[in-house]
């Protein structure tokens, strides 16, 4: 932005999903904090979500854009899985309207199972390993989003 430049930040919501074939995690973002929040999980079945519940999210929270996790192997490989989140993001784009961008999602399952461990002790003071783990891997997926791309997205628009 320039000294001359009095327009406001561009401010967009952003839903994610870490895609999964009994289970979608949901966060939400703004790219004005560039910060991401667990919301949900969706129950799906072999990768089909109950699509009234993604309505109601984007109902809810209105966003521009959704950001899919995408699974990879360790060595960047792809496998039947990575196809499946693509096309769940092209179904999104269909369905709603909106544009969909893919993230790499490796290891963020691993490192939300951690998260989701210690935040549910410290809230409870007892361990868990099903606190919402999928739902924290989208804001996680999220987070990493806004750190690679939101930088490229926002520069666009000057």
């Amino acid at each position: 932005m320039t000294a001359t430049d009095h327009s406001p930040p561009v401010t967009i919501t952003v839903l994610a999903f870490d895609f999964g074939t009994q289970k979608i995690g949901v966060a939400v973002g703004q790219s004005l904090t560039q910060t991401a929040t667990p919301l949900t999980e969706l129950s799906a079945r072999e990768g089909q979500p109950d699509w009234n519940q993604v309505a109601s999210l984007i109902d809810e929270w209105q966003p521009q854009i959704f950001v899919v996790g995408v699974p990879v192997n360790m060595d960047g490989s792809e496998f039947d899985l990575t196809l499946r989140a693509r096309k769940f993001g092209q179904r999104l784009h269909g369905r709603f309207g909106k544009p969909w961008h893919e993230m790499d999602e490796r290891l963020t399952s691993f490192e939300a199972r951690e998260k989701s461990q210690i935040h549910h002790k410290r809230s409870t003071g007892r361990s868990s390993k099903t606190a919402l783990v999928d739902s924290v891997a989208a804001s996680l997926i999220l987070q990493s989003w806004f750190a690679e791309r939101w930088p490229t997205l926002a520069n666009r628009s000057h």
